[in-house]
């Protein structure tokens, strides 16, 4: 099973890049996860589409069609999803009637200081999967809140509990996305 994974962050250390690591180690060995950096894609703009993909969006768009589901890790800006992840979905929905992501399972996770540990931001993000035609896994949900107090200075997820709820939450992704495939 193939899965892309990407954090909707651009910051190098970015607790949502280090909470994919934790997941693709985590993740049931016939799981196949590619990490994709969303370093590069411009901000979704129609005339720069009319154009012809830039190359960075249509790597992207190639690797979500190469994918049998996606694995999003999305921090949480000022109470909602980060413009990186909702930018991302904006390109890889497009062309409408051929999008890479319609039918597509997802699950979504997220990692933050702050005590929701990025709720607002999935929630949000999951609204707009409803327009992309995606099946984004209801349950579990895995909000990873006070993060910095469960990654150390390398960005590897010490905190045990966190690790046995992700390696399940990755069991259950599994059963999702095989689900569709």
């Amino acid at each position: 099973m193939k899965i892309l994974a990407f954090a909707g962050s651009l910051r190098k250390d970015s607790y949502n890049k280090a909470l994919i690591r934790a997941a693709k180690e985590l993740a049931p060995s016939i799981m196949d996860i590619q990490i994709f950096d969303l370093e590069g894609i411009p901000l979704y703009n129609a005339d720069l589409e009319a154009e012809g993909d830039p190359e960075q969006v249509a790597g992207f768009k190639n690797a979500i069609r190469q994918a049998d589901g996606l694995l999003i890790a999305t921090p949480e800006y000022n109470h909602g999803v980060a413009a990186v992840s909702k930018n991302a979905i904006d390109w890889a929905s497009r062309p409408p009637k051929n999008a890479p992501l319609n039918q597509k399972p997802i699950g979504i996770l997220g990692a933050s200081p702050g005590l929701t540990g990025s709720a607002r931001g999935q929630s949000q993000l999951r609204q707009a999967f409803g327009f992309t035609n995606s099946y984004c896994m209801p349950q579990p949900e895995i909000l990873v809140y006070r993060a910095h107090q469960k990654f150390d200075e390398t960005g590897k997820l010490t905190d045990e509990n966190t690790r046995i709820y992700l390696s399940r939450y990755m069991e259950a992704l599994y059963e999702w996305v095989n689900r569709f495939i």
